[in-house]
């Protein structure tokens, strides 16, 4: 009987190599989850700030398809100049509107949207400055 009770008692626990290959085993996988984490949360604040860029570019475009076409039309300032609709300087994330008439039917043939423009379509880009965030659309009377 004690001859298979020693037998039991060798193997019933862990002995200290294991205990320490384990700890070492486990040391070595912490740091490149905890690394791996970390760029996670890096990615989610900067999808999380395109993100908010999107809808408040898409919120101006939106209220600006509201609008009655004469009221764009008369602040129609071309391709390159910032209309009144835009935000007002040193406002985050500034919205800036371009508008301007635009050559829908290409009558003039030189393949060049703004030049020979048709009378009753404009276009329209909201971008936030400094950024790639931006979206554009046309309007009709």
């Amino acid at each position: 009987m004690t001859a298979q009770f020693k037998s039991r008692s060798r193997q019933s626990g862990l002995s200290y190599v294991e205990v320490l290959i384990a700890v070492i085993v486990i040391a070595a996988t912490v740091v490149p989850a905890a690394n791996s984490i970390h760029g996670a949360m890096n990615g989610a604040t900067a999808d999380t700030e395109a993100t908010s860029h999107h809808y408040r570019v898409r919120g101006r475009l939106e209220e600006l398809l509201a609008e009655p076409f004469s009221n764009l039309s008369a602040q129609a300032a071309g391709v390159a100049t910032p209309s009144s609709y835009s935000d007002t300087a040193g406002t985050p994330a500034r919205r800036l509107v371009y508008i301007s008439p635009y050559d829908g039917d290409n009558a003039d043939g030189d393949n060049d949207p703004f030049t020979d423009t048709d009378a009753d379509l404009l276009w329209l880009r909201v971008e936030i400055e400094g950024t790639v965030s931006a979206l554009q659309a046309l309007k009709t009377r």
